[in-house]
């Protein structure tokens, strides 16, 4: 039998510094900057009223892990990088995640993977078979209460950013069905930012329209913020996809201005000729892209398939031609002319949309693209874990975190 008496070992040294190998270093980890997120948590109170937001039918008498434990553990590991539940099967025996998950005792394991499943498989109702399950109305309501919280004093004016994207399905998942746009079967979820912070992000079946539950999600959470600043400007952004009269008429009735995209079409293309041959006049002598823009009302038809708007509304129009090509675009908006003149509306208002791109890129940065998952409500109990994780990783990185 082999015994090993040795304890360390040298390497050829680097200058004046020694190379040491040793075997005595007790546990490590590699996981050490996680504690910057624990100090977060502690400051923001994050993922206690997170977990306040499931009820637990367990008898509490029995339990080994709680919900806030479990909670902490899963939020932890995907802002970690570990996506996976299977991964837990090694991370519930680190101590450094029962340090950040607030095990007292760290020798005991934290909650295995099949336990953590079973907490992400609840429907929001109650079960006799599930005995844990997620409050929706509460779970939406703190992201929005977050937000109000990251700022010290209401805004003049705030942005909230709708948009969506595709996720795309390799297996036969649940709510499967093949979007013509992405060209590929996919879930098609709806996102609400402001400015660099999630509002909403709600998982959808890709057989609906682009906007399809938007006018539920930003009533709520126009609501919420009004609540708390009730003087403050909302405007609402978004591409044609949520160029829909239903959304523009109740943004007009509620005070809450809006600058959407319009989807061209041949009667605009009509109503801006003469800019569009100007434009193309200028780039015949320049070489270089040209644009004209300008505005006027109008008002959609109504037809057997589209019930049309109910009003006029003020359009702007770029009218620009590129690489021989012409290239037009129209937004509507509510906002007046004097306030933003067509081409400042186009240029810096509506196209700095396109930042909010990058927010929903660092959402897959935290693996909310991973459906792998059986059933769409343990997909999205998975989203918002993801979205809690995000807010670690940006409030962490923020100036002033660690003097805080």
């Amino acid at each position: 039998m082999t015994e090993c008496t040795q304890s360390g070992f040298g390497f050829e040294a680097c200058g004046s510094r020694e190379i040491v190998a040793r075997f005595d270093g007790g546990t490590i980890s590699s996981d050490g900057g996680a504690f910057l997120l624990r100090q977060t948590d502690k400051r923001l109170n994050l993922l206690p009223r997170l977990a306040e937001c499931f009820l637990d039918d367990r008898n509490q008498d029995r339990i080994e892990h709680s919900v806030l434990e479990m909670i902490s553990q899963r939020v932890y590991g995907l802002a970690l990088g570990y996506e996976d539940l299977n991964d837990h099967e090694q991370l519930r025996k680190d101590p450094v995640f029962g340090i950040l998950a607030g095990r007292e005792e760290l020798d005991e394991p934290l909650a295995g993977k099949s336990t953590l499943n079973r907490m992400e498989l609840g429907a929001g109702t109650k079960d006799r078979y599930k005995k844990i399950t997620f409050w929706k109305d509460g779970l939406d309501e703190l992201l929005v209460k977050v937000f109000l919280e990251s700022h010290e004093n209401p805004p003049a004016e705030i942005i909230l950013d709708v948009d969506t994207t595709d996720l795309p399905l390799h297996g036969k998942q649940e709510g499967r069905f093949f979007h013509g746009y992405y060209d590929n079967y996919c879930y098609l979820p709806l996102y609400i930012f402001c400015g660099e912070q999630v509002l909403c992000a709600r998982l959808r079946e890709a057989n609906h329209d682009a906007a399809f539950g938007s006018l539920q999600e930003i009533q709520r959470i126009v609501g919420q913020i009004r609540m708390t600043w009730p003087a403050v400007k909302i405007i609402l952004r978004g591409d044609s996809g949520f160029c829909r009269n239903a959304l523009m008429s109740w943004c007009e009735n509620h005070g809450v201005d809006f600058v959407l995209g319009l989807a061209r079409n041949q009667r605009l293309r009509k109503i801006i000729g003469a800019e569009m041959h100007e434009a193309t006049e200028q780039w015949s002598q320049t070489g270089k892209p040209a644009r004209v823009f300008s505005e006027f009302g109008y008002q959609t038809k109504k037809t057997a398939k589209k019930g049309g708007w109910d009003r006029p509304r003020r359009v702007a129009a770029k009218a620009e031609h590129i690489d021989g090509k012409e290239n037009p675009r129209f937004v509507v908006t509510s906002l007046r002319s004097e306030e933003w003149p067509a081409q400042a509306l186009y240029e810096k208002l509506y196209c700095a949309r396109g930042d909010m791109e990058n927010r929903i890129k660092e959402q897959f940065s935290l693996f909310a693209d991973r459906v792998s998952t059986e059933t769409m409500r343990a997909k999205s109990d998975a989203a918002v874990l993801v979205h809690h994780g995000l807010r670690f990783d940006e409030w962490a990185a923020a100036p002033g975190a660690e003097s805080d």
